[in-house]
């Protein structure tokens, strides 16, 4: 080795070696000038490496393989606007609590401050976006460093975690000591309850006539699934999920009530805001949950368990709070259930499902996007893993995709970010290739991050892909549509424009510039560009074979679909509404 000693080596292979000692198997890495000894690491690694076509697609990767199987996801950037792209990602998993582990090269340590080339402080720009972030200065500190990380990422109420190293201790030679213990002595990562604590709950449980589970992500991160399925059935309370808990319990369960909050079932909403007790499991009261927090299950006592103690009385008053893994409080309350017949609120609950189905009004003349994604789910056999961008065909993924399974509808929930879909759609196929993984995006969305194709191609991911497109930036517009007399204010992607954004009278006769007569940009020629088939659809007769062609296709497929603007996500609590205000027609 040029003279060093055997046992040396560089910090860039000491940061790899750690990773394969932690049991990481992929890294969605791209290079640069302050990277490019990890990469050169990488190369001599038993991980495989995923190449992304832009670093907040790598972000978003990580993530998709994270919450496709609960792993710790890895991502990795250069320094300064490689670093920077990956804030997105890193926000994204913060707010829904995903396990990722972002590793950024840093200019050489000597030039920190001093606004070198591609400088930027990256700790100080994602400070109050991931769980915990180090600042590496001496290559004997990387295998502690790193395994702290690690695992500072995945227990826990899980988050992202980022380790900034600079390029000179990358090169830095030592001799590493990989069994260095994790220094972490002010975390709790397993707080444990009391058996008062699960005597209280079954206290409240007892005094209810009205109960209703309210469950989150947390149950899904917590791998406890079963066990609130056997509590629901054992105590025989109705549940309703958030949008990040969807999978946790079947939809087509008899207790289920499906997801509540501004685009959940009428019938959700009305259980946990008229219910007597509401148990929160693994949940934050997010605002696109509670609406106007002040009138949220206003009668009800609360029951709120969660593992982040930071969380409790945050957004909502709990009666009754504990803080524990929620997989164990349930095995304890499972134990030895009292279950009840709750006769008149079941009925009650019933009346609600009678006067407000969960539906929409069909146009058998239209493509509408609702019907693509009933047809998806149908021709899918409900198994596939659905993953989409955010907007409008985000909220109908949700609704009418029939889940089935933990980790089968993995979106971006609490940070909304445009772009997610297709990245975190390729992470996900990557950690679980033996399910269907399939984009459900719109055309605004997809855009956003469409350079990943290339990845797909080339990586040979065989991710599938159906873009609702309506030309236009579909939630945004329904928000104009119902608040704002129909004004468009730059939501019209198409470039056949019209007065306000509408089309005139004489669209297909226009300038020839302004207007093409198609949908705009052509998604099918760029997917061919990038060697992946794809076909158009536009009418309802096309669907059902061309679904069925992109499912048997052996490789990366993309459907493009043409759907109006006019259909609206319904039911809608407006913001800062509640339940009685939601809008249904």
């Amino acid at each position: 080795m040029n003279g060093q000693p055997r046992n040396e080596m560089k910090g860039s292979e000491i940061t790899i070696k750690c990773l394969e000692k932690l049991g990481v198997e992929v890294v969605f890495a791209y290079p640069g000038g302050q990277a490019i000894e990890l990469h050169q690491a990488l190369s001599k690694s038993s991980m495989r490496v995923v190449l992304p076509r832009h670093e907040q697609g790598g972000a978003f990767a990580a993530g998709g393989y994270a919450r496709a199987t609960g792993k710790v996801g890895v991502a990795m950037a250069t320094s300064g606007p490689g670093a920077t792209n990956l804030v997105s990602g890193i926000a994204d998993a913060y707010m829904d609590s995903v396990p990722t582990l972002f590793i950024t090269g840093q200019v050489p340590s000597p030039l920190i401050g001093k606004n070198a080339f591609q400088e930027t402080d990256i700790i100080g720009v994602t400070r109050p976006i991931v769980k915990h972030s180090f600042l590496v200065l001496d290559a004997n500190d990387l295998p502690r460093v790193l395994r702290e990380a690690y695992t500072l990422a995945g227990t826990g109420r899980p988050g992202p975690v980022l380790v900034d190293i600079p390029k000179n201790v990358q090169q830095q030679r030592c001799t590493p000591d990989f069994d260095a213990p994790a220094e972490l002595k002010y975390y709790n990562p397993d707080p444990k309850h009391s058996s008062e604590d699960i005597e209280n709950v079954k206290r409240l449980i007892r005094a209810a006539k009205r109960p209703c589970i309210y469950a989150g992500g947390g149950i899904i991160a917590a791998g406890a699934s079963a066990e609130l399925v056997k509590f629901a059935e054992s105590y025989n309370i109705p549940i309703t999920t958030t949008l990040m808990g969807i999978g946790a319990v079947p939809f087509d369960h008899p207790l289920s009530l499906q997801w509540l909050g501004m685009h959940g079932t009428v019938f959700a909403n009305y259980a946990a805001n008229e219910c007597d007790l509401l148990l929160a499991f693994g949940a934050r009261f997010s605002d696109r949950v509670t609406g106007n927090p002040r009138t949220f299950a206003a009668g009800a006592k609360i029951v709120h368990i969660d593992i982040d103690e930071s969380e409790i009385n945050k957004n909502i008053h709990a009666d009754c709070s504990i803080v524990s893994d929620i997989k164990q409080v349930l095995t304890e309350l499972n134990a030895e259930p009292e279950p009840k017949e709750y006769r008149e609120w079941f009925a009650q609950i019933a009346g609600w499902k009678k006067s407000y189905p969960k539906g929409y009004r069909r146009d058998e003349k239209r493509l509408q996007p609702q019907y693509v994604i009933e047809t998806l789910s149908r021709l899918s056999e409900r198994k596939a893993i659905i993953v989409p961008g955010v907007g409008q065909h985000q909220m109908w993924a949700a609704q009418f995709y029939d889940y089935t399974f933990p980790r089968q509808f993995l979106t971006s929930g609490g940070f909304g970010a445009m772009g997610f879909g297709l990245p975190a759609a390729m992470g996900a196929k990557v950690a679980r290739p033996d399910v269907e993984v399939i984009n459900i995006d719109g055309d605004g969305s997809f855009q956003m991050n469409i350079q990943e194709l290339g990845t797909l191609f080339v990586e040979e991911i065989p991710v599938k892909m159906v873009i609702l497109n309506n030309q236009h930036l579909g939630m945004v517009a329904q928000w104009e549509d119902r608040f704002y007399n129909h004004n468009r204010g730059n939501t019209v992607l198409g470039r056949c424009k019209g007065a306000n954004g509408i089309p005139g009278k004489n669209c297909d006769g226009c300038d020839g510039y302004r207007c093409t007569g198609r949908s705009y940009p052509d998604f099918v020629a760029i997917a061919a560009g990038y060697g992946i088939a794809g076909r158009d659809v536009f009418s309802r007769g096309e669907l059902e074979e061309a679904i069925n062609a992109m499912l048997a296709a052996k490789g990366p497929y993309l459907l493009n679909v043409h759907v109006g603007y006019e259909d609206h996500v319904l039911p809608m609590i407006p913001p800062g509404g509640d339940y009685h205000s939601i809008i249904t027609e």
